[in-house]
């Protein structure tokens, strides 16, 4: 994970036990969808950072549809947003619609939300169009003084749409136990395991096969080797032996970190309330 800038920390800091007041108290209230959104719009403004008038866009339209809400940074669509109402449950169905939603205009990150619960996917365009969950995180469950919880929120704020996500997401398809044990039983590994076994017993007969057939049937267990999962994993290490030269890292871009606040907002009316109450 990138190294996140103090200024960032400090808006966290600040904002983030605020919003978690305004979401407690739009639940009990059981406030709608287009409340919701307009609570959502102020989290992507005070919380993440983005531009609330100028990076911020409600009621996206796509081939007929709408998406509630889009990040759009130097003409550039980064997130498209579906929003369901706070009391709503995150299911299936809504992850589809956003899924669908990216995949028709051509964006790849996705992020599905009651407000509370939120969900970072990301796209694969391939056939069929597939996802993955990077990342999800309760709001009321953060706290913005711990690193990991700092680093969930990092992930979709402003700073981080270049010098995170795509590490994270790396980071995420790389160190995972399909992975690993795709590795494991790659032939040069399991050829150093022979030789480091010959050198224990000088002499002693092994071959690779039999090897991997210990690998497979005592060592690792079954759900590290078979799915869909697993198969991807061992399509990236083959690549790892024949891979010509790394990739340039793409430069990190300079982002000065934007923080709106609407006082006519429904999360101002909230706090408001709170305040006159004490």
């Amino acid at each position: 994970m990138a190294t996140i800038p103090k200024k960032v920390i400090a808006r966290y800091k600040g904002t983030v036990s605020k919003f978690q007041r305004v979401l407690k108290k739009a639940h009990d209230r059981d406030v709608n969808e287009a409340d919701t959104v307009s609570i959502i719009q102020d989290m992507l403004a005070q919380v993440f950072g983005f531009k609330k008038y100028l990076e911020i866009t409600g009621e996206y339209a796509i081939r007929g549809r709408f998406c509630d809400l889009a990040i759009k940074i130097d003409e550039k669509i980064q997130y498209l947003i579906e929003v369901k109402a706070i009391g709503h449950t995150l299911k299936k169905h809504d992850l589809r619609q956003v899924v669908d939603y990216g995949a028709n205009k051509g964006v790849k990150w996705v992020v599905l939300t009651n407000g509370i619960e939120w969900e970072l996917h990301k796209i694969q365009f391939e056939r069929p169009i597939d996802h993955e969950l990077v990342s999800s995180f309760n709001f009321l469950e953060l706290n913005p003084r711990k690193k990991e919880d700092q680093e969930k929120l990092f992930l979709l704020s402003k700073k981080g749409l270049l010098s995170a996500r795509e590490d994270y997401y790396e980071r995420v398809q790389s160190v995972n136990c399909f992975v690993i044990g795709a590795i494991i039983l790659s032939e040069p590994i399991m050829s150093e395991i022979r030789r480091d076994i010959r050198k224990l017993s000088p002499g002693l007969k092994i071959e690779i096969a039999e090897i991997e057939k210990i690998l497979q049937n005592e060592v690792l267990k079954r759900n590290v080797m078979d799915g869909d999962k697993a198969s991807d994993a061992n399509r990236r290490v083959r690549r790892l032996y024949h891979r010509p030269s790394k990739r340039p890292r793409i430069p990190r871009r300079k982002e000065a970190a934007a923080s709106e606040d609407s006082k006519t907002s429904l999360s101002g009316q909230l706090l408001k309330e709170e305040e006159e109450q004490t």
